[in-house]
């Protein structure tokens, strides 16, 4: 893995992430999802945050009045707040906004969202106290997860709903989970799991409230999962092509580099290197140089047209996602005038619509991944194929072979293709029309991650199908299908005989976690 120069390692070989507001990659939101790295602020972020709190003081100190300092929020942002209750308005704020509902989000999407979020406050221009930031890290680090319903964020004002449910947890309210001795998340009240860590619940000052839960973090969190989840799936997508275009006869010519440099957009032309190397000394292509057959089905021929589309939106993305993670998110903005007075500046930087297109496109385009796939496990499974035995299993009629394994991806794809309904062209007003066009895309990003696991059946099935349709081959496939077959073959094995299909399903999914390619 390349490290960003915001990563390294210590003495111990410990992976350390240093963060800066400025430099955070999507390789590094990852690793903190999974929870292999140590996050820290760097001086210049600590300086920053420092100068940024002394600002909102000034403004408090000053009576200038100024949204969600002095004022109610959205609708009621022209309701002025006394001094003295300058504190109790935003514990006010996050026990309100805590409003979300349904199952948790993953830990891994809330983890993100905790650093993307002190990310953004390393830039110095949300007014928190450095303590808030540190509080934040201390959590992320001891993998205290705070309970996050799935619903409730609109995309913009930002992730209001989810962000107060992890803001809620700072504050000693809510629930978290925890790792027991097992090593297994169990659910604790969230005084209990400050408790375990040695964190004392805060008292919010002005302001703070406002910048925990005013951003998009969670649409973020979901993208960056999204991309990572995407190039993986892609890669995988590719290499279970060449191996059903191996075991259906299929010619590699159209992949040649000559026709793809005619039409030559970044992600066709990469996905088709890919597939040659692939197939690369393959003595079953060997085999049917001269048959008469000259153009395969389009889900064999255009692989590098549909797939390398697929590439281009994962990467264009990318580049969303990685301006968006160290971009300041919330509102107001905390600034400084030429003569160092402090100025909070309203703005619309929490609305999503960047986000939740994205989201979207990525949904769109892995939901034709499997579209593609689910064609080939047609072909595979054709009776119309005379060098393969009908459903890939011999004694047909008596066995089922791999009949129902298609119904299932078919299944699969169909609901990917509802999943794939944009969200963004959707808004619902709200706040009494202060808050009067939303992005929806938290409702896209929560839809992708569940296009990413149907696409992982869709995906499992076809390396199932495919690799049992070589073995009924007399000839060698290249040497990289060779490498992956036999490393499979020691997971799942060739079936000679009807047996229960879904924990063959269920163990390809796992090899596909586990094996690198």
């Amino acid at each position: 893995m390349t490290h960003a120069r915001n990563r390294f390692k210590d003495e111990q070989d410990t992976e350390k992430l240093v963060l800066d507001g400025e430099t955070l990659k999507i390789e590094d939101v990852v690793q903190v999802m999974k929870n292999r790295c140590v996050v820290s602020l760097s001086q210049e972020a600590k300086k920053k945050l420092r100068e940024s709190r002394k600002r909102v003081e000034m403004i408090v100190k000053e009576h200038v009045v100024t949204y969600g300092i002095q004022t109610g929020f959205g609708k009621l942002c022209n309701v002025r707040i006394e001094d003295h209750e300058l504190e109790k308005l935003q514990e006010n704020l996050i026990k309100s906004h805590a409003s979300g509902y349904g199952e948790p989000l993953p830990p891994e999407i809330v983890r993100g969202m905790m650093l993307i979020r002190a990310n953004t406050f390393a830039k110095g221009y949300s007014g928190v106290r450095l303590k808030v930031v540190e509080n934040l890290l201390t959590l992320l680090n001891s993998d205290v997860v705070p309970f996050v319903p799935r619903y409730g964020s609109l995309g913009a004002s930002g992730d209001l709903a989810p962000l107060a449910h992890v803001a809620l947890l700072l504050l000693g309210r809510g629930q978290a989970f925890i790792k027991d001795e097992d090593a297994h998340y169990r659910l604790v009240k969230g005084r209990e799991a400050l408790s375990k860590v040695g964190v004392e619940p805060l008292k919010l000052k002005a302001k703070e409230g406002l910048a925990l839960i005013n951003g998009t973090p969670l649409m973020a969190s979901l993208g960056c999962f999204a991309v990572e989840e995407g190039r993986k799936l892609l890669r995988w997508a590719t290499v279970v092509a060449a191996m059903s275009m191996e075991a259906l006869l299929g010619t590699d010519s159209c992949f040649k580099e000559e026709i793809m440099a005619l039409r030559p957009h970044p992600g066709a032309m990469r996905v088709a290197k890919w597939l040659r190397e692939y197939l690369k000394g393959s003595k079953i292509r060997a085999s049917h140089l001269c048959c008469p057959r000259v153009q395969d089905p389009y889900s064999l021929r255009c692989t590098p047209q549909v797939l390398g589309a697929v590439y281009d939106v994962i990467e264009n993305a990318a580049k969303v996602f990685e301006i968006e993670i160290n971009s300041v998110t919330d509102n107001p903005i905390i600034l400084k005038d030429k003569e160092g007075r402090a100025r909070a500046l309203s703005g619309g930087n929490f609305h999503g619509e960047p986000l939740a297109f994205q989201l979207d496109f990525l949904g769109i385009a892995l939901s034709e991944v499997g579209s593609l796939s689910e064609r080939r496990i047609n072909l595979l499974l054709d009776n119309e194929i005379e060098f393969l035995p009908e459903f890939l299993i011999e004694h047909n009629g008596l066995n089922s072979g791999f009949m129902l394994a298609h119904y299932t991806a078919a299944a699969l794809v169909s609901r990917n293709r509802s999943l794939a309904n944009p969200s963004s062209t959707d808004t619902i007003p709200t706040s009494a029309n202060q808050e009067d066009h939303v992005s929806m895309g938290a409702n896209a990003g929560l839809k992708l991650l569940e296009i990413i696991e149907n696409l992982k059946g869709i995906l499992s099935i076809e390396l199932l199908c495919s690799a049992q349709a070589l073995d009924f081959h007399n000839y060698d496939s290249s040497p990289e299908i060779t490498k992956l077959r036999e490393s499979y073959r020691k997971v799942v094995p060739f079936i000679e005989k009807d047996v229960e299909i879904y924990k063959l399903i269920e163990k390809t999914s796992g090899f596909m976690e586990k094996y690198t390619i």
